[in-house]
């Protein structure tokens, strides 16, 4: 006969497959544990190596959009330069812009809609025909940059 009765013994069978069961439990978790890890790691580096890139892209663009628009900078300026050559001082002088005329090309470029004709045939005082080609060239110079940065992004 056994010194140790079948209770004990069963009780110490199913203690002893719980310990194995829990062992492996906690192996495997450290094992799951171990991978996860690996992948998040890797996933991370991944991520770090996107936004690299990127960046390296925006400053790309950055740079070629600066360079476009400096040269569309440099274009307009010297349109404005010419303004009083193809606007000259007997033309300011034949030309009365009137008020309505002046909120009308405010309005445009708010992209408002104007207000209601009120005084619409009084001349605006001390506006010359070269101040409206001079703001209208301004304002189209303003586009042609905003146009060439919205072309450098979508490239």
């Amino acid at each position: 006969m056994s010194l140790i009765p079948w209770p004990y013994r069963w009780l110490a069978l199913i203690a002893l497959g719980v310990a194995l069961f829990v062992f492996g439990w906690i192996k495997g978790a450290g094992h799951v544990q171990a991978d996860w890890d690996a992948v998040v790691q890797e996933r991370n580096r991944q991520a770090a190596a996107v936004r690299e890139q990127q960046a390296q892209a925006t400053v790309k663009v950055v740079t070629q959009y600066v360079d476009r628009v400096r040269v569309v900078r440099e274009k307009g300026e010297t349109i404005i330069k010419e303004v009083p050559v193809y606007v000259p001082a007997k033309a300011d002088a034949a030309c009365a812009i009137n008020r309505g005329f002046v909120r009308l090309h405010d309005a445009a470029a708010a992209g408002e809609l104007p207000e209601p004709a009120r005084d619409a045939d009084a001349a605006a005082e001390g506006l010359a025909l070269s101040t409206v080609a001079g703001t209208v060239t301004t304002n189209y110079q303003t586009c042609h940059e905003n146009a060439e940065q919205l072309r450098a992004l979508q490239a």
